[in-house]
């Protein structure tokens, strides 16, 4: 198969994305990562004419272009104007013109009101104009799928009357979106075998979500260049999105592209962050969960030859495959996740880790590979069961009002007998403390420990969901130990490393 030709349009038809604008600045720093880290073969930066603002971002990309070598794979989209779009285009120092032109009859008639003769007088015109001023010209047959659907004839006229003009490449655009595989298949073989010694590009729109399927088949019937954005940002439901073009292309077609897979994840973060518009987490090749097994059997199964891989090896794309951990995970997923960590577990704790993690994702809470760690010191740091402990907490209320100190009553069990109290603190964990400082005190006679240090931790990487782990020094009769507890919440965190504290002492007696 010949090289496939990758021209990305982040800039131009992905900028016409609802509510996204890239800065000028912006603008450049996606050129250079486009086409020197992903390695693209052309970009389409702009439309001709849009603004004063367009035009200053432009022309700093095309300064950066000329003294880096990349002026000739830098694309502007102009208009059959009689030479306006190609003024702008000369002035901001381009010299590729993507001529937008229409490829179905209905097209032509009802918004340019002119006849195909006259359509084609218009564009001889302007690319005549265009190579007189060095200006190279590729040329956009717009709703050219239309065109091929219902004036097929009027497509082939159009082409038969410009083939002789200096023009690099005819672009087919899926305008609307309304391409299926067998149908973008056949209407690109037609082009192909009908005019064998031109150029083609194929340009998809998403609107059926077919735009990657219709890329893959246009080059399977010999259309030399295609058209993607990052993310699939574009109008309406979006163009084919880069990373998956590229992935199909090389994987079903064993397509020759020369693109760095390894960058696409990176350009896609950054166009994400620029552009506002999030990565759904599912989205093929870049996609926050893409390549996260969830299931355990999937687990067990990469362990035993990697059953559940496919060729879209996540570090192909600069990613790395993780296993997810919640109420589906086996002990294969939480086992793969202790390797990258470095701990090893006995059955007998996997079991209770395992089970851990199980009930909190029955509660639909969030675990991660971070909270590993404090799920393993959290549970077996506590050699108690919870059922058998000799202090147990049956309920508590903590409550705050503004201009009050914090209350809290606490019922608790030692040793099967039931005791409560209520105490205002300083906080609402010390309103905790001063209730169960009082039981001991008042009603049991005993001495309590005093709290000697408070320290909390969260896993990294900045989550608010995140586990908080309360370590806590207690002092008794001289002598120092530690408790841990772990929760989403602090203050819940802080109580179970109390409670750990409680049944210590008791087990001392």
């Amino acid at each position: 198969m010949p090289r496939v030709e990758i021209m990305d349009t982040t800039l131009r038809d992905g900028e016409q994305t609802s509510g996204v604008s890239f800065a000028p600045q912006e603008k450049l720093s996606l050129a250079r990562l486009l086409l020197t880290d992903i390695k693209v073969d052309r970009i389409e930066i702009a439309s001709a004419r849009v603004s004063e603002g367009e035009r200053q971002a432009v022309s700093r990309i095309m300064e950066w272009a000329t003294k880096n070598g990349y002026l000739d794979r830098i694309e502007v989209l102009g208009f059959v104007d009689g030479g306006v779009s190609l003024n702008w285009i000369a002035a901001c120092g381009g010299r590729v013109v993507n001529l937008l032109t229409k490829g179905s009859e209905k097209h032509c008639k009802y918004q340019l009101r002119k006849t195909l003769d006259q359509h084609v007088e218009d564009i001889r015109r302007d690319v005549t104009a265009a190579t007189e001023r060095g200006i190279a010209v590729n040329l956009y047959l717009e709703d050219w799928s239309n065109g091929m659907r219902h004036s097929r004839e009027y497509v082939y006229r159009m082409v038969d009357a410009l083939r002789d003009l200096p023009i690099r490449r005819f672009m087919l655009p899926d305008t609307l979106g309304v391409f299926e595989p067998w149908e973008c298949d056949e209407a690109c073989r037609a082009m192909v075998e009908r005019y064998p010694d031109l150029r083609f590009d194929f340009h998809a729109h998403n609107d059926y979500d077919l735009a990657v399927a219709n890329t893959v088949a246009a080059v399977k019937a010999g259309i030399q260049g295609v058209h993607a954005t990052v993310n699939g940002l574009g109008e309406r439901a979006g163009n084919a999105p880069l990373s998956s073009v590229i992935a199909a292309l090389h994987d079903h077609l064993n397509a020759e592209m020369g693109i760095d897979e390894a960058r696409t994840n990176h350009v896609s973060t950054v166009v994400e962050s620029y552009s506002g518009i999030r990565i759904p987490a599912n989205k093929p090749v870049i996609g926050e969960n893409v390549f996260t097994q969830c299931a355990g059997i999937h687990a067990d199964g990469d362990n035993k030859n990697n059953l559940y891989f496919n060729d879209l090896l996540p570090e192909r794309f600069g990613r790395t495959r993780q296993y997810a951990l919640g109420k589906s995970s086996g002990k294969a997923n939480i086992r793969k996740n202790l390797e990258l960590l470095g701990i090893e577990l006995d059955e007998a704790s996997m079991t209770r880790v395992t089970q851990y993690i199980v009930e909190l994702g029955d509660r639909k809470e969030i675990v991660t590979a971070e909270d590993l760690p404090y799920i393993v010191s959290d549970l077996l740091g506590n050699s108690g069961d919870g059922e058998q402990d000799a202090v147990r907490i049956l309920n508590y209320s903590l409550s705050v009002a503004q201009g009050l100190r914090p209350v809290a009553t606490v019922k608790m069990e030692i040793h099967g007998q039931s005791y409560q109290q209520t105490s205002a603190g300083d906080g609402q964990y010390d309103a905790f403390v001063s209730a169960v400082r009082a039981i001991y005190r008042e009603q049991l006679g005993r001495e309590f420990p005093i709290l000697a240090d408070y320290s909390v931790s969260i896993p990294p990487g900045g989550r608010t969901d995140a586990f908080v782990q309360t370590l806590i020094t207690w002092e008794q009769s001289g002598v120092r130990f530690k408790t841990r507890g772990l929760d989403a919440d602090q203050t819940i965190a802080a109580i179970k490393a109390t409670v750990k504290m409680l049944n210590k002492i008791e087990q001392r007696g």
